[in-house]
């Protein structure tokens, strides 16, 4: 926290984050951080279009335009209830005149929490009456933080939280096993989870993640229609959310996935962008793309860390099923992403 700590009461003084629900603005509350500004120093400039919604905490800022015109704002005041020339591109000049704090939210996850808020009839406490592992907004916040969701419908986004089935686990319970079939998709709403991957030379398996409140799993095999490529179980007690596969493919994925055609793919690696090949080594060694990275889709969490979120990835397989599972799980990371429509056997 790098000023003032945040509580619902702080919130509730700014529109339109009084109308959120209490469960929905205490999310917020332990998600967001308040910031300092010196005198003289800018909170924007006019023509920014950065896509973050501020709220004045304390102290006075003058907003200017190039036309000369001035204004005050100062904290507390009626005008200071609304967010700070919110309309993009920016219309005003912000800077400090005395010591600031400001609140600053990413736009996009604050529409996407007053579109849910506002229009289903979803309650948090329905799904965690019983639960004490961790609170009930932490999964669901982590979900709405993730750029990928941001593209998802509002409408999908209701439905998808509607028709998420509860289900308790035990420390060391399998949730899902390497080589069994799809069906579900798992949000972790308490507890944590270990992801182990069985080999022919590594048969007790390599750790390729441990995942905590808000990860996900359990998307590729539903995507690539194929089995489990990995064995998850509880490292503690622990609840989790799942939703069934027709959900997840015509709610969820179906909405994030960006996909283009072979010359199209070409003119976007062609402009900077890298492609990223999801098959296996020696798959990729009997032919592949040229400047192609690898990472085959198993590996995809374990190497999210060595990609360039700067970049976009075009996302490459033989098929485009593997390629459309790594994108997704890079598209919830904030990567942005293209599928290679058809995968590398069809290219034209």
């Amino acid at each position: 926290m790098t000023g003032m700590s945040l509580t619902i009461e702080i919130l509730r003084r700014f529109s339109p984050l009084d109308s959120l629900k209490r469960e929905n603005i205490a999310a917020l509350a332990k998600k967001m951080q308040s910031h300092r500004l010196e005198g003289g120093q800018l909170l924007f400039k006019e023509g920014d279009s950065e896509r973050r919604t501020f709220y004045l905490l304390s102290g006075t800022l003058q907003l200017s335009q190039r036309d000369g015109n001035l204004k005050t704002l100062r904290a507390g005041s009626e005008e200071a209830r609304s967010p700070v020339s919110p309309m993009l591109p920016r219309r005003w000049e912000a800077k400090a005149v005395d010591d600031v704090r400001y609140l600053a939210i990413d736009t996009d996850l604050l529409d996407v929490m007053l579109t849910w808020d506002q229009t289903g009839s979803y309650e948090v406490s329905d799904l965690n009456s019983t639960q004490t592992a961790a609170a009930p907004d932490d999964w669901m916040t982590a979900l709405l933080q993730t750029k990928a969701f941001h593209r998802v419908p509002p409408a999908n986004i209701q439905a998808i939280f509607m028709r998420m089935q509860r289900v308790d686990y035990k420390a060391g319970e399998v949730v899902i096993r390497q080589g069994d079939a799809g069906d579900y998709f798992y949000v972790i709403s308490s507890g944590r989870c270990n992801v182990i991957r069985e080999t022919p030379l590594n048969k007790g398996g390599i750790k390729l993640a441990e995942l905590g409140v808000g990860d996900t799993f359990g998307e590729e095999a539903l995507i690539s229609e194929t089995h489990r490529n990995a064995t998850v179980s509880m490292l503690s007690d622990g609840s989790l959310m799942r939703l069934g596969k027709e959900d997840f493919l015509n709610l969820l994925n179906e909405p994030l996935l960006d996909k283009v055609d072979y010359a199209e793919a070409q003119r976007v690696v062609a402009a900077g962008a890298k492609w990223l090949d999801v098959r296996l080594p020696s798959e990729f060694e009997s032919f592949h793309e040229t400047g192609a990275i690898n990472i085959p889709l198993y590996f995809i969490r374990l190497k999210l860390a060595t990609l360039d979120p700067t970049l976009t990835y075009v996302v490459c397989c033989d098929t485009g099923r593997r390629s459309s599972a790594g994108a997704f799980i890079l598209n919830e990371h904030g990567f942005d992403t293209r599928v290679l429509r058809d995968g590398l056997n069809v290219r034209s």
